[in-house]
């Protein structure tokens, strides 16, 4: 009899194990829900248990979820548990058919031949999956035959998938806290004397520390208008607003408006993704002198409205898997409408980007991903350097051409450890005569950590070195060719406290190294906020 459940299934009956894209209790549920079906369909049976109690723990109570327990149940022959799992799912109207379906074959299974029967005359007599009728027909027929034992047969996904997703969809996720930054100007940490003043003052820089309170906000609401295609709107707000009134000129928030839509299709051979978006973003933040926080004056000029600006565009990015290899693309189109000031050039410019990726999945617990991206600057307003430092006003305007490199690899030591390391390069070419061209190498270390169902710890670290081919320190070719490097790290922990909320902790740290001692400064930021996502 297995023999030709199997035979029905190659006929056109999809043998899947339930991995719809469920309401997610909380992101970690979600993930493990989603990695007990990875398990299920390596034939893990009892691993992908593990995951789904898992999720279990973590808040996730839906019909999928005991669903996909029963299944995994009886494949471990588990046949009691298994019951136990299919009658909760069979109390789901979408789910109710194949439940009893199922709960059929396991009763066969248990030898409790009559209560076999009567959950498959259930199945037969619904009217809502003619596929399962049929096949719970002639499951009975087989069975009043005394033939051999059947498989379970699992719900085609895409069908469950447009079952269990919700027409409409509002997310809102908040966070706010508390932070301390013990510079909050970007401030040189050494006096030093200013080459590119004519005058070569001495300038004694003020490091100043404060308190700031961290917002970010996101709201999107999507529509599912078709069977794996949604449309949305979204709307999001970061800022950072400093307590002391002396450090209001760091004040800096951004809030953008999204539209758009998702493409999402998951099938055993793999998952294809699209996303495609128009984007207008606002950002609000003061030009100052970062020697003292001061507002920038030019020839009595208050110009401190330099850096806010308008941004808008499209955006798109895809991405599909088949088996172990993914492949993606991205393409973002940008104009940057600065606010008019006088007296200085204005920072009006396009930037479009097009990227491609790679990843291949080379075992169970490693992957190694690969990107390539172009992407350009192009200024309407300033002029281009010469050779020798100088910016002349009649000078062709500004523009920028890079291209980076990445690559990354990452190890899972354990189930709730993985480590990555990573590298990229980034040309950057100055169209002009070349005088700002750099070549950046970066290196990173990236750890993850989770200890329980609620706890996680990640942390970052990034080397990157600048190789300018022609700039000078200061722009004054007496200084020499100039040199940067920066360090960067970043630890981030997180406790859920409860489906709901999350307790985050994050430390930033950030040093620049320069022979062009403006630039050159060191970091640190400590942040302590409560996270709320539904």
């Amino acid at each position: 009899m297995a023999f030709l459940i199997k035979k029905l299934v190659r006929t056109g009956i999809l043998l899947a194990l339930v991995s719809a894209s469920a309401p997610a209790y909380s992101a970690t549920a979600s993930d493990l829900f989603a990695d007990g079906n990875r398990l299920f369909r390596d034939d893990l049976y009892w691993a992908a248990l593990l995951r789904f109690s898992e999720a279990a723990e973590a808040g996730m109570d839906t019909p999928l979820l005991h669903y996909n327990t029963g299944i995994a149940h009886y494949k471990a022959g588990q046949h009691v548990r298994a019951r136990e799992s299919l009658t909760k799912a069979a109390t789901y109207g979408p789910l109710s058919a194949i439940a009893h379906y199922n709960l059929g074959l396991n009763a066969y299974r248990l030898g409790e031949y009559d209560e076999a029967l009567t959950w498959l005359r259930h199945a037969a007599n619904q009217e809502e999956r003619k596929d399962i009728s049929r096949l719970a027909r002639r499951a009975i027929r087989l069975f009043e035959e005394e033939q051999a034992t059947l498989d379970p047969i699992m719900i085609v996904q895409a069908d469950v998938a447009e079952r269990e997703r919700e027409h409409t969809n509002l997310d809102f996720r908040l966070r706010t806290g508390v932070g301390m930054d013990d510079n909050v100007f970007r401030t040189p940490s050494e006096p030093y004397i200013d080459f590119s003043d004519p005058n070569t003052p001495l300038v004694v820089p003020v490091v100043q520390s404060g308190m700031y309170v961290p917002v970010s906000l996101l709201a999107k609401y999507q529509v599912n208008s078709f069977e794996n295609e949604g449309f949305f709107g979204a709307y999001r707000f970061g800022g950072r607003f400093y307590q002391d009134e002396v450090l209001n000129n760091a004040d800096e928030y951004m809030q953008e408006v999204a539209f758009g839509s998702e493409f999402g299709s998951r099938t055993e051979e793999g998952e294809t993704r699209v996303y495609s978006a128009f984007k207008i973003a606002q950002h609000e933040e003061n030009y100052y002198d970062p020697d003292n926080g001061n507002e920038r004056i030019v020839n009595g000029v208050d110009i401190s409205d330099r850096m806010n600006y308008l941004r808008y565009g499209p955006e798109f990015w895809g991405r599909k898997r088949v088996g172990r290899y993914t492949f993606g693309f991205r393409a973002i189109g940008r104009l940057y409408n600065y606010d008019d000031v006088i007296e200085v050039p204005e920072y009006d410019h396009e930037y479009w980007l097009i990227g491609l990726t790679s990843q291949i999945n080379l075992s169970e617990s490693a992957l190694l991903r690969m990107n390539a991206d172009y992407y350009t600057r192009r200024y309407g307003d300033r002029p281009s350097f010469e050779l020798d430092g100088t910016q002349p006003l009649g000078n062709p305007t500004v523009r920028y051409d890079y291209l980076l490199f990445n690559v990354e690899a990452r190890q899972r030591v354990t189930r709730s450890f993985w480590f990555g390391l990573g590298y990229s390069r980034t040309q950057r070419d100055d169209r002009h005569v070349g005088y700002n061209n750099y070549i950046r190498d970066e290196y990173a270390l990236r750890l993850n950590l989770r200890l329980g169902q609620r706890f996680r710890l990640e942390a970052t670290g990034r080397f990157m070195n600048y190789n300018y081919e022609n700039a000078f320190a200061f722009h004054e070719p007496t200084q020499g060719r100039k040199l940067m490097d920066q360090t960067v790290g970043s630890v981030l922990a997180s406790f859920a406290m409860t489906d709901h909320f999350d307790l985050v902790a994050e430390f930033f740290y950030r040093e620049t190294t320069s022979n062009d001692t403006r630039l050159a400064y060191d970091r640190t930021q400590a942040v302590l906020s409560l996270r709320w996502a539904p």
